[in-house]
């Protein structure tokens, strides 16, 4: 009997059968698992991040095929086409368009360039587009400001004036802003009843710019205002009691803590109002014309898709310029965070 106690405190049955091994959990498994060594550490990690990153790129892999397949497939087939490639996905549009360049050149782009009439309307899209950014920014730092440091009934009725064309479709306002300003429209009406004579501005650049402004400005005063209300008090406080006045108050201390948000507003007017197509071809003249109408014209009624697939291309070069102070500011910007917390670390 002796005997038999002996062995199962060893961890033998009384049949004599060796001892059951040890599960994971137990004493045995941790005290395994406690003395592995670096390699085994170091593979069981490497598997860990093998398989965290497995799964990564299975959420994504769904939405990046369908970027790819439905924007990067036919936006290099696009180029192609501009390039003079007409074989393949092109060879239909090859087929029924006019003036198709075929064989790999230049020669649709040196054509648009040497155009007269392009570069007409290549000038009244850019100084079209410089105006609207100009003044959508000017009136987004206005209003912010004054929501800012002022407040009150007036802060608040401009900011609710300026976010109201945020729910009005770009059809009505174009509509809205081309009855507005036409022969007939309110400003010639008011300007009769005290006898001035109202210039009449539907149907010419003018009215695309108000338009564009219009359909621009709530985005930017959202950006602006929302930067200028985290700007901490203290620092407005400390200017005044040094003595600045108001406008150093706004041009040394609110606008330099939104030079982010105002990088990023006049990057997206300025690619808005490039790409824009309702507002030139509701409230615009017939010549010149905005690119985008332009391309519309000369794909639909011109049967000319290389030369209007071309030019889409020359906005795309605009914006991507004018996106290249965004990418800097942002780069700037979360360096300068990433550098803050390692120091605060």
């Amino acid at each position: 009997m002796t005997q038999v106690t002996d062995r199962e405190a060893r961890g033998a049955s009384a049949r004599g059968l060796p001892p059951v091994p040890g599960r994971r959990g137990d004493g045995a498994g941790a005290g395994d698992a406690a003395h592995a060594g670096p390699a085994d550490r170091r593979a069981a990690r490497l598997r860990q991040a093998r398989r965290s990153r497995a799964t990564g790129l299975a959420l994504v892999a769904a939405p990046v095929l369908v970027v790819v397949l439905f924007v990067g497939v036919p936006v290099v087939n696009a180029a192609l086409f501009s390039l003079g490639f007409t074989g393949g996905l092109n060879e239909a549009l090859a087929d029924i368009g006019q003036d198709v360049v075929h064989g790999f050149s230049l020669a649709v782009y040196g054509t648009l360039l040497g155009n007269p009439v392009f570069l007409r309307d290549l000038g009244a899209t850019l100084g079209v587009t410089a105006l609207s950014t100009g003044l959508t920014i000017a009136l987004a730092v206005v209003v912010a400001v004054i929501l800012r440091l002022r407040g009150g009934l007036v802060g608040k009725t401009l900011s609710v004036l300026a976010v109201v064309p945020l729910f009005v479709p770009v059809v009505i306002a174009s509509w809205s802003v081309l009855t507005f300003t036409d022969a007939q429209g309110f400003l010639r009406s008011l300007g009769a009843q005290v006898g001035l004579d109202v210039p009449v501005w539907g149907y010419t650049l003018v009215a695309v710019v108000f338009g564009s402004v219009w359909t621009s400005l709530p985005f930017s005063v959202l950006m602006v205002a929302g930067a200028l209300q985290g700007t901490p008090d203290a620092l407005v406080e400390a200017a005044r009691d040094a003595g600045a006045s108001t406008w150093r108050v706004v041009w040394e201390v609110l606008l330099p803590m939104a030079r982010t948000p105002l990088v990023i507003a006049t990057t997206f007017t300025v690619i808005g109002v490039l790409g824009s197509f309702t507002v030139p071809y509701f409230t615009g003249p017939n010549a010149p014309t905005m690119l985008g109408v332009d391309i519309s014209k000369y794909f639909q009624a011109y049967n000319r898709p290389q030369q209007s697939t071309a030019m889409a291309f020359i906005v795309f070069a605009f914006a991507a310029a004018a996106s290249v102070s965004y990418l800097r500011s942002t780069v700037r910007t979360n360096a300068r965070e990433l550098t803050t917390k390692e120091a605060h670390s």
